[in-house]
């Protein structure tokens, strides 16, 4: 697990038509057909949100009974970039040929990664990312891997099936995708995962656990009981390097 870290740093503002002139955009819904009452009720909640002028630059309706907002306005707040903390890459970054050359010769045998969408999520655009070859950013999934044996179960996988097909491909790690978060559902699907994992395993026994999508902090990796969590613009390339860092250059050492 990586450490948060401290990035130092200058006191900063935010920035719109000049330098540290405060200005902000943010976007939102509310619950009210679009009128002026209603463009007059988004101003009053971005004032009460700390811009001010609060100008309303966009309002659109979504569907009855609901309105859509922009609004631009200047805030006062300031960010002290030393007092940012953020999880760090602690693991080299390595190109495919030295994933399969490091697997190879330290494991000496396939490295077995089983990835689904847990619960109800049906979104799978984040976990063929990392998994299918035709990949993500310019990068091969997981499946471009010689040296990985890659068994994606899709969407809505029960955590039950999730943790038996674990089992029977004697899985070194298992990754999550988790897009749907209304109500939280991604940290309680990810948690129910994960205690379902440590009750079906030894602790030396069980798989790496990695959890990702676009909802989650780096940070919440403990809260969440998993080995890992990435984030938003993770690329298959820095999954492959976790993985031969977890399961096979740590275990050499």
């Amino acid at each position: 697990m990586n450490d948060t870290v401290v990035s130092p740093g200058p006191i900063v503002r935010p920035y719109g038509d000049t330098t540290g002139d405060g200005m902000v955009q943010v976007s939102f819904t509310l619950p009210i057909p679009h009128s002026k009452v209603a463009e007059g009720a988004a101003a009053q909640l971005a004032a009460k949100m700390g811009i001010e002028p609060a100008l309303v630059v966009h309002a659109k309706p979504m569907g009855p009974g609901f309105t859509f907002f922009v609004v631009y306005g200047r805030v006062n707040h300031l960010v002290d970039v030393s007092a940012v903390q953020v999880v760090e890459r602690d693991y080299p970054l390595l190109a495919a040929k030295e994933v399969n050359l490091a697997i190879r010769t330290g494991l000496r045998r396939r490295l077995v990664v089983v990835g689904a969408c847990i619960g109800t999520d049906a979104h799978t655009v984040g976990i063929d990312a990392i998994l299918n070859i035709k990949g993500f950013a310019g990068e091969k999934g997981l499946e471009y891997y010689r040296e990985l044996k890659v068994v994606n179960l899709g969407a809505q996988v029960s955590v039950p099936r999730l943790v038996e097909r674990a089992q029977a491909e004697k899985a070194d790690a298992v990754l999550v995708s988790q897009v749907v978060t209304q109500r939280d559902a991604h940290v309680s699907n990810t948690k129910q995962m994960s205690a379902a994992f440590r009750e079906a395993y030894p602790s030396h026994r069980r798989p790496l656990l990695i959890v990702g999508g676009p909802r989650f902090d780096e940070s919440m990796a403990d809260e969440l009981g998993v080995d890992r969590v990435f984030v938003r613009g993770t690329t298959p390339g820095e999954v492959a390097s976790y993985l031969t860092h977890q399961l096979v250059t740590r275990r050499a050492r």
